[in-house]
């Protein structure tokens, strides 16, 4: 038998500052966890919802005064997966994550 989700899914993508929420929400429970290996799997969450927003040009692109909170929050999110990588002795790819943060 395969396993079906009982909990719906979104009928519509995450908007970007849903995206971003829910990297912040990975991103302080993997700060908090007192497991290593709990802490890579939040981070690795994280990732994931960063890289849709490779998808969302516009809010890159944009000059805008209110995608600004925005472009700050990515940054501030790639700054601290890099921090999180790097107290986990992944100072590689740590580094990744910083120059990502530098870009925003």
């Amino acid at each position: 038998m395969l396993f079906r989700s009982i909990v719906p899914s979104p009928k519509n993508s995450l908007l970007p500052h849903q995206i971003l929420g829910l990297t912040n929400v990975f991103l302080e429970n993997a700060f908090k966890s007192s497991d290593h290996d709990i802490a890579l799997v939040l981070c690795h969450h994280a990732e994931a919802a960063l890289t849709q927003m490779k998808d969302i040009t516009k809010v890159k692109s944009s000059t805008a005064p209110e995608h600004r909170a925005l472009h700050e929050g990515i940054a501030k999110a790639y700054y601290d997966l890099g921090r999180l990588l790097d107290g986990q002795r992944h100072r590689d790819e740590a580094q990744v994550f910083f120059k990502k943060s530098e870009k925003w």
